[in-house]
């Protein structure tokens, strides 16, 4: 049914607004609230468990932490679970079993 991970991602509302004036951008964006709201919560459940088990999202899901400046766990909650759409997308797109130490991103 999708062509590109990026709708996929859309279609569970994994997108945030652009809040920006001239060249400055902001570091505080709301999420856009459209697409599928179970959808995104179970994405969101799940990877809270995967990135438990998981040190491959463990390690993003730090990153992303550590990078966010304002709602760090929810922040890196979200791209964490995008990552994990991305992941889904490629491996059932490529009809492939999932394996840790590979470290798609």
């Amino acid at each position: 049914r999708f062509q590109k991970q990026e709708s996929l991602g859309k279609m569970a509302g994994f997108k945030w607004k652009r809040n920006q004036s001239g060249k400055k951008e902001s570091e505080d964006k709301a999420a856009v609230l459209s697409g599928n709201k179970k959808l995104r919560y179970y994405l969101v459940e799940a990877v809270n468990r995967v990135r438990i088990h998981d040190p491959v999202f463990e390690a993003y899901y730090r990153k992303k932490y550590a990078e966010s400046k304002t709602h760090a766990h929810k922040r890196a909650l979200i791209l964490t679970a995008r990552k994990l759409v991305r992941v889904i997308f490629y491996l059932l797109k490529e009809n492939k079993l999932y394996k840790p130490d590979v470290g798609i991103s």
